[in-house]
């Protein structure tokens, strides 16, 4: 986008108490950024607040503007994309407040192929963390782009297995471009440029504030086909991403755990709401077979010889005193063989001394 261009949409954008959905009611009555700044303050109140139609009048202030200035000139994959350009991704425009601009560090062509939301807890247990790899490296081998948020817990591991596959991946962050959080994910993100894309609707120096994370997720769910919750406790985010995803008339898809763990309850909620329960990937392509061209190639099946500890521990966290009672065995037999499955990765040790089988 051309420096004229871009200066008109972010100024916009960067008015107080305009908005998003503001910015759009003023582009279906005056057509561009350019005929808006050129309206009168009469024909912009007609639209918007006093306030804010005194903001335009005032024009555009381009000292304002430098950051935004020195950020798309510090990297060629630095780029700024509106509603005017073709490369909008076009499942954003099917959603009723889409962002009017987004920032874009990476390949902006990712926008415009089929994408699936990968989301989940942020206390993500070692099978979520599995899963959420599992999941979406096997996703993007059949032609998907993984988007999720780039948060702690399942959101990295959905990024890290994406760049395990075949490197499509796009996180959708609540923060200017020129931040990354959480700072724990600062070589993820570098990663994530280098194959994939990271995108905002917010301006350059946003820093995180928790209002931006609602929003954030409604790009994450309109991006995408459908959106796949690995791990949620009742109260967690990513369900806020999978009513959205429902309200946009997405796909939901939600893997169910233990009754007995506080971060599978939240999908346990969802398919009583009627998501559909997956437990591989399959059940995901079947059901997004209809809207796109992709199609199931073999899948690699990893088989394990049977053990017969892993049998008495189930699928739920258990301590080392209840499988000395339950198998048997004693404390230090049965230590050496709990050694030996985790070094298989076929189980993992949690806080508290408890063992938990990986499937």
């Amino acid at each position: 986008m051309s420096e004229p261009d871009w200066l008109s949409w972010v100024a916009l954008s960067r008015i107080h108490g305009l908005g998003g959905q503001g910015l759009c009611n003023l582009l279906s009555v005056f057509g561009s950024p350019e005929a808006i700044y050129q309206a009168s303050k009469k024909h912009l109140t007609e639209v918007v607040s006093d306030a804010v139609a005194s903001q335009i009048c005032l024009g555009i202030h381009t000292q304002e503007l430098t950051s935004t200035q020195d950020w798309l000139n510090t990297s060629e994959s630095n780029q700024i994309i509106t509603l005017a350009d073709d490369a909008y991704p076009k499942a954003l425009l099917e959603i009723h407040d889409p962002p009017p601009i987004l920032y874009c560090k990476g390949d902006v062509g990712l926008l415009n192929i089929p994408c699936i939301a990968v989301v989940g807890s942020r206390h993500a247990t070692p099978q979520g963390d599995k899963n959420a790899q599992d999941f979406s490296q096997t996703l993007t081998q059949h032609g998907f782009t993984v988007v999720s948020g780039m948060a702690l817990g399942i959101d990295g591991a959905a990024h890290r297995g994406a760049l395990r596959g075949q490197g499509k991946t796009i996180a959708v962050v609540g923060t200017g471009l020129d931040i990354v959080y959480p700072a724990k994910h600062r070589d993820l993100a570098h990663q994530i440029v280098t194959s994939g894309l990271i995108i905002s609707e917010f301006g350059i120096g946003t820093p995180s504030r928790p209002e931006n994370f609602p929003r954030r997720n409604r790009i994450i769910s309109g991006l995408s086909l459908g959106c796949l919750v690995v791990e949620a406790n009742v109260q967690s985010g990513s369900l806020i991403t999978a009513r959205l995803s429902a309200e946009q008339g997405r796909e939901v898809f939600a893997i169910p755990g233990s009754i007995h763990s506080p971060v599978a309850k939240g999908c346990h909620l969802l398919i009583k709401q009627g998501a559909k329960l997956v437990d591989c990937v399959q059940d995901i392509l079947d059901e997004l077979g209809n809207k796109t061209n992709l199609r199931l190639a073999n899948i690699e099946k990893i088989s394990t010889e049977p053990h017969p500890v892993l049998d008495l521990m189930g699928f739920d966290p258990i301590t080392m005193e209840a499988l000395v009672q339950t198998s048997g065995l004693t404390a230090e037999s049965l230590s050496a063989m709990l050694m030996v499955l985790e070094l298989e990765s076929r189980i993992a040790t949690l806080p508290g001394g408890l063992y938990q089988r990986i499937a």
